[in-house]
């Protein structure tokens, strides 16, 4: 008698505490049934499939190339307001308006005068005696030379002038950031490269595999990992005036949650990583736990990527984007492949979901774990 009421006690407390049973998170069917819950946070599932794959592969393929132009455009070598500038005169013959004592004598007995070095003024002119203020800003050594011998023309004897830049504070680009020593890197008549800049700021000060560069132009800026620059040679444009290089050490980092080898955080490096690659990283799937149809991807999504996988995707984005989950079957041999085009963005979180044979398996245990002191009392009474 009193075996069968510890029974009814047990079974009564295995069915009240059934839906409470232990988990490390919610099943495969409460995240796909979840995201309409008026009173919890709304979210979208997206099956992972092929146009899903190819929508999102856009996602990382920010490029400096595409943004700023092909390879980027070698520029002329342009004078700007604040630089010095050097300025040489010749005249053909003594006795003209620079054949002074001042003068040095040439080959030939012509004379040559070095006018003093000059900023360019904020007018964006230098002054020249007898020719008086020469447009300088915005023009190339070449083109103040020949505007000077224009203005001297029928004052000096058949003048000839020579301009170079002594120091460019215009043409100029500024390294910031990771940088070993970061600071301002002029610009050369051969063009400057994004990594000739780099090294000439000493290279990076971090590890290279977690530094993305950051190039900001005008009031456009597009980010790229660093070893991408330095394996595609389209990625390495020419920098411009006023061009702004910042290299940032960001190790990307994702979540492993669920029934996984391990529930940790995991770095990987900027260069990305898709998810067959995480899921590997933190042993794989449990064998007795994880339930291979239910692998998803939490993460808030782009706005504008979001509505396109679904036109039922909130319309009011958190600070970090739309709230979306991508689901994968990996018991489906087309999941694996789908697996290995998936990349797994920064702050993504990863979660398998248990299997139903192993909400059993723990029934099971807790009914073990109940029925265990009656077991104990039984033996006891047997040997007395």
């Amino acid at each position: 008698m009193r075996r069968i009421a510890a029974t009814c006690v047990l079974v009564a407390l295995v069915v009240a505490g059934c839906s409470q049973l232990p988990g490390a998170g919610p099943s495969a069917a409460g995240i796909v049934g979840g995201g309409d819950e008026p009173a919890g946070l709304a979210y979208t599932v997206v099956d992972v499939n092929e146009p899903v794959l190819d929508l999102l592969a856009g996602r990382f393929k920010s490029s400096l190339a595409g943004t700023f132009g092909p390879n980027g455009a070698r520029i002329a070598e342009t004078i700007g307001i604040g630089d010095e500038v050097d300025v040489t005169i010749w005249e053909a013959a003594n006795g003209g308006l620079f054949s002074s004592s001042a003068g040095q004598l040439v080959g030939g007995g012509s004379k040559s005068t070095q006018i003093p070095t000059q900023p360019v003024g904020s007018t964006g002119t230098i002054s020249i005696p007898y020719a008086g203020s020469v447009q300088a800003a915005g023009r190339t050594p070449i083109e103040v030379k020949t505007s000077i011998e224009a203005a001297l023309a029928g004052k000096a004897i058949e003048p000839q002038a020579l301009v170079t830049v002594r120091r460019a504070a215009s043409n100029r680009v500024t390294v910031m950031g990771d940088a070993a020593r970061g600071g301002v890197v002029p610009l050369t008549v051969r063009g400057l490269r994004l990594l000739d800049a780099v090294a000439a700021s000493g290279g990076v000060a971090a590890p290279v595999e977690e530094v993305t560069v950051e190039l900001v132009r005008g009031g456009t800026t597009a980010r790229v990992p660093l070893t991408r620059i330095i394996s595609e040679p389209n990625e390495n444009v020419y920098l411009r005036p006023d061009d702004v290089v910042a290299l940032l050490q960001q190790p990307q980092l994702f979540t492993a949650f669920g029934a996984t080898g391990a529930n940790t955080q995991v770095k990987f490096p900027v260069t990305g990583i898709t998810l067959d690659e995480a899921i590997a990283r933190v042993g794989g799937l449990q064998d007795f736990r994880a339930d291979p149809a239910g692998v998803f991807v939490f993460r808030y999504e782009q706005p504008a990527i979001a509505r396109q996988l679904s036109p039922d995707a909130a319309q009011q984005g958190l600070q970090g984007g739309i709230p979306v989950v991508y689901r994968l079957d990996l018991k489906d041999p087309s999941g694996l492949f789908r697996a290995q085009r998936f990349e797994v963005a920064d702050g993504d979180l990863v979660y398998v979901a248990n299997a139903n044979l192993n909400e059993l398996q723990k029934f099971i245990a807790l009914i073990g774990t109940i029925n265990q002191p009656f077991l104990l009392a039984q033996r006891f009474e047997s040997r007395l």
